[in-house]
């Protein structure tokens, strides 16, 4: 019943004060591979505890004098919570079992011995402590990944933004980080969530402009059986599923008029109703919103609501687009070459930093990190220069160096007078001659918004902000 492709036997302590039921337990765990210590009673179990350090499972019989196996139990329950207690009940001894499980036992084995049962529930008692084990680990790794210190940057701008995430981290109110497509808002949402006293809950991030209304209302606040067609079965919608953690609203501007009434509820008086249930339901979430659009005069044309702007707006954290914070962009092409080159390692050169320094980067942080890692895939020696880097960031560094070809050792004949390309002919401005690019890469896409996006590293809203559509 042991897994024998663990690094390590599990660790078990046995109490029992009668010497033939402490070895026969011994005798059955040990058959599976177990590393046993016994204790003769619970008095010398909780010395053992105390001087040997943590075991993986103990398993003691809950009547024996003077300490008892309750009172191993709660030792064990208050020193080393996550060590799973099996407590030995006599047959039929139903309260005794009731009391041991309400008191914090994993479970309970009944005498006489059913060794397969005991086998059973040993194994399952130890697969519950190493996926907890587990789960914790993983929350560390998360709680790290995203925590404050860990946000690339060190500009003014983002200096006050990490001074407010973290102040607004310690309290429960709702935030709304604003900034341009690709800056970073969901990195500033987790890392709030996990600086906050919410961190062991769950973190759910929703892009609300991508989710029809319909859709989205059933998503957020959850439907009833029947409600509509389809809904087979009821469903907690995900303000419940976020309870005790947070509720990340990405593009929170392009939500409707019905939803935005709902959340206005939930943010009034800290309950949803299900779609097509009348009673209220009570919910701990905290939301931080985010979107790219400037609310407030989206609230002048009447297509957001002013009371629901207000209640939102309660702290506000503004990330700077790249363009205003220049000094972090050597910074965060380092941090995404060494997340993409992984052992290899990579590096660049400081004509490449020239170059990635010089450019705008429309399509922000998430632009930045595609051209880092569409550099790493052109050159796999991982040292990235000016040619890797996506067209227009290297003729704009060629431009302003003054680049000219070297001359070939052989004249060629000279060449015809090329026409003059349009794109560039009449000295336009760096947004306009990021316009006509953009415009002909979409012609040469055929028209095909997603892989034009694709092909000049960035998403498609940035693109359309490019074209001019909004």
């Amino acid at each position: 019943m042991f897994s024998r492709d663990m690094a390590e036997p599990a660790r078990i302590l046995v109490v029992d004060d009668d010497g033939a039921s402490r070895a026969l337990m011994e005798q059955i765990l040990a058959e599976d591979g177990h590393r046993v210590v016994s204790a003769a009673d619970g008095a010398e179990a909780i010395r053992r505890l105390e001087q040997d350090g943590e075991f993986d499972a103990v398993v003691s019989d809950i009547r024996m004098v003077d300490v008892d196996g309750l009172e191993v139990l709660d030792w064990v329950h208050q020193h080393a919570p996550e060590t799973p207690v099996l407590l030995v009940t006599a047959f039929g001894n139903v309260d005794g079992a009731v009391d041991a499980i309400r008191r914090g036992a994993y479970d309970y084995i009944s005498k006489p011995y059913d060794v397969n049962a005991i086998k059973l529930v040993v194994d399952r008692a130890l697969r519950h402590r190493r996926l907890a084990a587990e789960n914790r680990r993983l929350k560390r790794e998360i709680r790290e990944k995203y925590a404050l210190q860990n946000v690339v940057g060190r500009s003014e701008g983002m200096l006050q933004v990490y001074k407010t995430a973290a102040r607004v981290a310690l309290t429960d109110a709702t935030v709304l980080v604003v900034g341009e497509s690709g800056t970073g808002k969901e990195l500033v949402a987790r890392a709030i969530h996990n600086a906050s006293a919410r961190a062991s809950g769950p973190f759910i991030a929703v892009d609300c402009g991508a989710i029809a209304e319909g859709v989205l209302e059933s998503e957020l606040f959850g439907h009833a059986r029947g409600s509509f067609t389809g809904a087979t079965g009821a469903r907690r919608g995900l303000f419940e599923e976020a309870a005790g953690g947070t509720l990340f609203l990405d593009e929170i501007g392009d939500i409707g008029g019905r939803i935005q009434g709902q959340l206005l509820r939930v943010l009034q008086e800290g309950e949803i109703r299900r779609v097509g249930e009348s009673a209220a339901v009570r919910v701990d979430t905290r939301v931080v919103a985010a979107t790219n659009k400037n609310l407030a005069e989206q609230v002048k044309a009447a297509k957001f609501r002013e009371d629901l702007f207000y209640r939102l707006n309660v702290v506000t954290i503004r990330i700077p687009p790249l363009r205003e914070r220049r000094e972090d962009i050597p910074l965060l092409a380092e941090h995404f070459a060494s997340r993409h080159a992984g052992e290899r390692g990579a590096s660049l050169t400081t004509e490449a930093r020239e170059a990635l320094l010089l450019w705008d980067w429309p399509g922000n942080v998430r632009e930045l990190e595609n051209a880092v890692a569409r550099a790493l895939a052109l050159n796999p020696g991982g040292t990235i220069l000016p040619e890797d880097l996506p067209d227009l960031v290297r003729e704009q560094w060629q431009a302003q160096r003054g680049f000219v070809k070297p001359a070939s050792s052989v004249t060629p004949p000279p060449p015809a007078a090329p026409a003059p390309d349009p794109i560039v002919s009449d000295k336009p401005t760096l947004d306009e001659l990021s316009r006509r690019y953009a415009e002909r890469v979409l012609r040469e896409t055929g028209g095909n918004k997603t892989k034009a996006a694709e092909a000049l590293g960035i998403d498609r809203k940035t693109l359309s902000r490019l074209l001019r559509e909004e």
